[in-house]
């Protein structure tokens, strides 16, 4: 960063507005090169500043800065910190009710606010595309950016749109932000984005986290499992997340701790949203430390003092992986990511990989369903559809995943089990091609099979996570178990 007019006004933004005596690693670049109107891709660890990357510039540039982001769970409380720092921000998703939003569509149209976050789905919508029509969009920001690669470990159909997006919105300086994402991927944000690698600035702050220690663990039975979860436990500082694949596992699990004297609580996403508050703000506030959980605990888990993370069964890719080891050590202070391998739990993640993943064959015969018996659809939906696809009871989910797939590529629109669902489009290549859903199949089985050369190193395993991202080689890390020699069967 130069000492130029543009670097101070942004450090004064920082130190004035943010409480920050001076910016980490490459963030003031990467602001001087927004302020200054270069696009910018950037690749930062979990909580190493990332936001700051985008909001000083909101409040340093002269029109509206969009910040596009598929996590609703996060955009209240991200716009309610900025409230509390006196920066007019404002969020606009499917949790407001139709007064509150025409409210906002009114005062962006107005000239109001610095920063909007937004879903990508919104831009489907004409009432909003109309009231931001009438502002000048200085900086468009892409959180989460894996999320517009179709080869992601996240996909988000209407993050393809993002192309259009930008050329709607003017073609503003843009900045893709993510802390995972491989060289492939990279490349296809990029393009999705319908930018030239020659016109973005690449920004590498690696996947390293230097205060987390990374440990696998090979588990041969749950008493076992149970038993190193204990241990891990009771020597953590701070709090304690433990995930879990399947919620019956989770279940099984919190009894066998409860009888072992482990007080914690539990999370799944089908709790009620209720519970689903209450036992995150038990958790946020410090009155719980311990909490199990499968993967839908995390969005909107920003806690500094998390010391602790258990994967208690194998996560589907690396990038879910760091992901969720993440949130640890938010505060800077030693953390310990734990991974209890057993090869016996690879075979739920293949189920997942086939249930996630559709074939072309099976979408079709959906959509012939529901064109074919709209009033079957809007009576007795569920039980029409498992009757008419042959759907397995068991855990088999992949009826849900069509029916998210159709949703998200705008197939479909309104709820199966509310009586409101109907078809409004075509399928598109990504779900109609049978070549193209083996490809997604493939890659996925690809991303499980990279999780067990994980599981099986003797080496460095911060060095081969830097690798899998395409960051430059780096020597042994010194943490993890295979730097200490600590690894051991359990």
């Amino acid at each position: 960063m130069n000492d130029g007019s543009t670097g101070q006004a942004a450090l004064e933004v920082l130190r004035r507005t943010f409480g920050h005596h001076g910016f980490r690693g490459s963030q003031g670049e990467i602001i001087e090169r927004a302020l200054s109107g270069g696009h910018s891709l950037v690749l930062m660890p979990t909580g190493m500043g990332k936001s700051v990357c985008y909001q000083v510039p909101a409040l340093l540039g002269d029109g509206l800065t969009v910040v596009v982001s598929p996590l609703i769970a996060l955009m209240k409380d991200q716009v309610d910190a900025l409230r509390a720092k006196d920066v007019d921000a404002v969020y606009v998703n499917s949790s407001l009710d139709r007064a509150a939003r025409e409210d906002r569509y009114r005062s962006l149209a107005e000239g109001r606010h610095r920063l909007l976050y937004v879903t990508p789905e919104r831009f489907r919508k004409s009432d909003f595309l109309e009231s931001i029509s009438r502002r000048s969009i200085s900086l468009l920001a892409v959180d989460e950016a894996h999320c517009i690669s179709e080869w992601g470990h996240d996909f988000r159909p209407d993050y393809t749109r993002l192309r259009e997006i930008r050329e709607t919105l003017g073609a503003p300086t843009t900045m893709a932000l993510t802390a995972t994402a491989t060289p492939e991927v990279q490349e296809d944000i990029l393009r999705q984005l319908g930018l030239e690698a020659g016109e973005v600035r690449l920004y590498h702050e690696g996947v390293e986290r230097p205060n987390l220690a990374l440990q696998v663990h090979h588990a041969g039975d749950e008493g076992k499992k149970v038993e190193r979860i204990l241990e891990l436990a009771e020597a953590a500082r701070g709090s304690v997340i433990v995930y879990f694949a399947l919620i019956k596992t989770l279940s099984r699990f919190s009894d066998l701790l409860i009888g072992r004297g482990l007080n914690h609580t539990v999370y799944h996403g089908k709790l009620e949203a209720d519970p689903r508050r209450r036992i995150q703000d038990a958790f946020m506030s410090g009155r719980r430390r311990v909490v199990l959980a499968t993967n839908a605990f995390g969005l909107g888990i920003d806690k500094e003092d998390i010391g602790l993370i258990v994967h208690v069964q194998v996560p589907g890719s690396l990038e879910a992986y760091m992901q969720e080891i993440g949130r640890a050590g938010r505060d800077g202070k030693p953390a310990r990511c734990a991974l209890l391998y057993d090869s016996d739990d690879l075979l739920i993640q293949m189920d997942f990989v086939e249930w996630a993943n559709p074939t072309a064959d099976y979408l079709g015969k959906l959509l012939s369903c529901l064109l074919e018996a709209p009033e079957e659809i809007r009576h007795d939906g569920r039980e029409y559809l498992a009757g008419r696809l042959a759907w397995k009871q068991r855990s088999d989910s992949r009826l849900d995943t069509a029916l998210n797939l159709l949703d998200r590529h705008g197939v479909t629109e309104g709820q199966l089990d509310e009586g409101t669902l109907k078809v409004i489009g075509d399928l598109p290549p990504l779900l109609s091609d049978e070549e193209l859903r083996e490809e997604k199949r493939r890659v996925d089985l690809l991303r499980l099979q990279q999780v067990v050369e994980y599981a099986s190193l003797d080496s460095c395993r911060a060095a081969s996570l830097h690798e899998y991202f395409g960051f430059p080689e780096t020597g042994k890390c010194g943490r993890c178990d295979a730097c200490t020699g600590s690894n051991a069967d359990l």
